[in-house]
């Protein structure tokens, strides 16, 4: 009787066949990668939308509580009490951010800086070293062993922005406030650090006025009641990437020491991006005096209670993720808004509503200086006028009167 034997052959992939599932996978991986990519993208958007919605919520309830929207560039006045280094008051030059702290579910820190504190950055007292405490609503907003100054507020962040703050650093912010399409002197609004308004027929407090068409004027109260173009027709405040040091013009500003010299249409500045990376600076520029201001604690966004126009604001004068000109540290200038989003910016409009807008939003005549008393074509006759800057800069003017007629962020 015969036995049959029932071999048992174990079938293996081929070389060949490894290779071609190899290389599908790769296919896939390859497919798939950018669309994960995208949906993150997408998360990060929805997150940053809704941080300003709770920004807009609760400047809306500022306003409901006080009946104006709070001061930018406010605080305590410089008295020159205890000497002059700018720990025993702040000089009037704190941003929009710091009074909203309460209603962003912020107390804790609200309390420690509306209150005197007693501790330096690394938790030690101040009083242990003979030093007297930090005043209520702190010192400067650039004094970096205040502790408050240094606490990153989550809600000011924008996650699609991974430059983060070194521990010894001031922190930083992705918001800032509209100051409209000019900028005329508007960095102290004709208030001096001593809180003294003055009558320049020029610069001063009333002349300057005319050139304060946004809806935060520094070192003055808006009520929504002066918001005259409607609440829902105007910007209250943008995105703004923080400064990487990577000379993104968004974020660096371009120096011009000289007012007369700032008086120039805004696309001037063109000629000194790099043509193969339009979004940096040309790599022959250096910082300098006119140049670039490449200081670690200049760029955009890089303190948050500070209220001076390059860290706390934006115009509505170059369109979304242009380049930013400054007359100096802490002086006036314009800076545009701008995100790290593809194609465009949030705004959050008076109203509350968040808005996506494109780079490629209408921005007018580029050739027209901004208003202003040095306006080589219309000089102190451009107050009250329609902005120059299409719909981008009449969506930025609080009370000129502009129609919108197209469907924003659609």
């Amino acid at each position: 009787m015969r036995h049959r034997h029932h071999r048992n052959h174990n079938k293996a992939f081929t070389l060949v066949e490894l290779l071609v599932v190899i290389a599908i996978i790769g296919i896939l991986v390859g497919l798939l990668l950018p669309a994960v990519q995208a949906a993150r993208e997408a998360a990060r958007r929805m997150s940053c939308s809704n941080n300003f919605k709770q920004i807009g919520l609760a400047l809306h309830n500022y306003h409901s509580a006080y009946k104006n929207l709070p001061m930018n560039r406010g605080g305590t006045y410089r008295t020159h009490v205890h000497g002059d280094n700018g720990d025993f008051n702040n000089r009037l030059s704190l941003s929009w951010m710091v009074g909203i702290l309460p209603f962003l579910e912020q107390q804790g820190l609200w309390d420690q800086i509306s209150n005197p504190l007693d501790l330096n950055r690394d938790g030690t007292k101040r009083t242990d070293g003979g030093a007297l405490p930090y005043p209520a609503m702190g010192p400067v907003p650039w004094n970096d062993n205040y502790q408050p100054w240094l606490t990153q507020v989550p809600a000011y962040r924008c996650p699609s922005d991974s430059t983060v703050a070194a521990p010894y650093r001031v922190a930083f912010t992705n918001y800032s406030a509209c100051a409209g399409d000019a900028y005329f002197e508007q960095h102290h609004g004709g208030v001096n650090d001593e809180g003294v308004a003055s009558n320049n027929g020029t610069w001063g407090s009333e002349a300057g006025s005319r050139w304060a068409r946004g809806v935060f004027h520094n070192r003055h109260f808006t009520k929504f009641r002066d918001i005259r173009d409607g609440l829902s027709n105007t910007v209250m405040c943008g995105e703004n990437i923080v400064d990487d040091r990577k000379r993104r013009v968004a974020t660096v500003p371009y120096r011009v020491a000289e007012a007369a010299d700032m008086a120039q249409p805004p696309n001037t500045w063109e000629q000194y991006l790099d043509p193969e990376r339009p979004n940096y600076w040309d790599p022959s520029l250096t910082n300098a005096d006119p140049g670039l201001d490449e200081a670690d604690r200049h760029g955009r966004g890089r303190r948050w209670p500070d209220g001076r126009p390059q860290f706390s604001q934006f115009n509505t004068i170059r369109p979304p993720n242009s380049y930013c000109v400054y007359r100096g540290h802490g002086d006036f200038g314009y800076g545009s808004a701008s995100s790290l989003h593809q194609g465009g910016v949030h705004i959050l409009m008076s109203d509350g509503a968040v808005t996506f807008i494109t780079d490629s939003i209408d921005s007018g005549d580029q050739n027209q200086v901004p208003y202003h008393d040095l306006d080589p074509t219309y000089g102190t006759a451009g107050a009250g006028r329609e902005s120059p800057y299409g719909v981008w800069g009449a969506l930025g003017t609080k009370d000129s009167g502009e129609t919108i007629e197209e469907a924003i962020g659609q």
